[in-house]
């Protein structure tokens, strides 16, 4: 048989690195921190093996475990000493996230950013200020013009503290413009903003809402975040964000997602970001715990696929875990 075009050539140990078409480095990687105000000592996230809320003494020190596998990068998660209505120790100066921050960018030379959210922080675990009969009536949402004015108290509490990058989750509209307006009019007009443009109303969230105490006292987020049916209406609510000022773009979750990465990879010329979320994560921690597959090659694989789709940085719990393989 003549076969002229024989791919395979390519694929020996010697050539195979030279024609690679995509890598994945611990420089994109961001890895996620809990800081829990509540607790003396760690505390293991049952849901997330591996993972661990810290409290804010040891925030550092856990920054540093990070540091020390190469991963330069760090957002942070937020579980306050009290909760209402309101969220209002979310932007509180001794605010969980503040105090830590103030501490890790004082003794570690991590890239800190912090997450912009309310649901961690109130009493009804949803991601803004509330409509009236929120609890009896499941067609009522979130209010959104209040919900702004609120976020943009964290964010400017969040950079003032001396985080260099925000990173809004809460998919409110205009969001990213009330934050821009708000940062820079306290100074801080080179604090970046990370816009969740794309956040689904997605089953993948459940081991992080008991990671962070966030999960929705009643209802659901479905009035917020967008629907996982829609592609096209992606394209449109981050096409806002960048007419607004956002730096980077984000999409979660980002398995189930990838199409709408390489939807934004090729609508925008802007860093795209994918969170690798809690849900992608526990599932093939889970089957690797059983022996059903191998932790690290397939953590790897999937970090591969999201870059593969046009991911330039990856939000991911298994950065610590295949740090020394990249």
């Amino acid at each position: 048989m003549d076969i002229t075009d024989r791919p395979r050539r390519l694929r020996t140990d010697g050539v195979r690195g030279l024609v690679s078409e995509t890598d994945v480095r611990a420089e994109d990687l961001i890895a996620p921190i809990f800081v829990d105000a509540t607790i003396d000592d760690r505390l293991e996230i049952e849901t997330m093996p591996g993972h661990e809320r810290v409290p804010i003494d040891e925030s550092v020190a856990r920054t540093r475990e990070v540091l020390d596998t190469g991963v330069g990068a760090v957002m942070l998660f937020g579980i306050p000493n009290s909760k209402d209505a309101r969220g209002s120790r979310a932007w509180a100066e001794d605010g969980v996230v503040q105090r830590a921050v103030r501490r890790i960018t004082a003794e570690t030379d991590a890239y800190v950013l912090t997450d912009i959210c309310l649901c961690e922080y109130t009493d009804h675990g949803h991601c803004g200020v509330i409509e009236e009969n929120a609890a009896t009536d499941p067609t009522v949402t979130v209010k959104n013009d209040p919900t702004l004015e609120l976020i943009e108290r964290i964010a400017v509490s969040h950079a003032d503290a001396g985080a260099e990058m925000v990173a809004p989750s809460g998919m409110m509209d205009g969001m990213v413009g009330a934050i821009r307006g708000a940062l820079d009019a306290a100074g801080h007009r080179n604090v970046s903003i990370m816009s969740y443009g794309a956040k689904y109303n997605s089953g993948f969230y459940g081991p992080f809402r008991h990671a962070a105490d966030g999960a929705p006292a009643f209802g659901d987020r479905r009035h917020y975040q967008m629907d996982p049916a829609n592609a096209r209406e992606a394209v449109r609510e981050v096409r806002l964000d960048v007419e607004q000022g956002a730096d980077v773009l984000m999409v979660k979750p980002a398995l189930a997602y990838l199409d709408i990465v390489a939807a934004l990879r090729g609508a925008f010329d802007h860093p795209v970001a994918a969170y690798n979320v809690s849900g992608e994560y526990a599932m093939v921690r889970a089957a690797a715990d059983r022996g059903w597959l191998s932790l690290e090659e397939v953590a790897y694989e999937s970090l591969l696929s999201i870059k593969r789709a046009g991911a330039d940085l990856i939000l991911t719990y298994f950065a610590e875990d295949i740090a020394d393989r990249l």
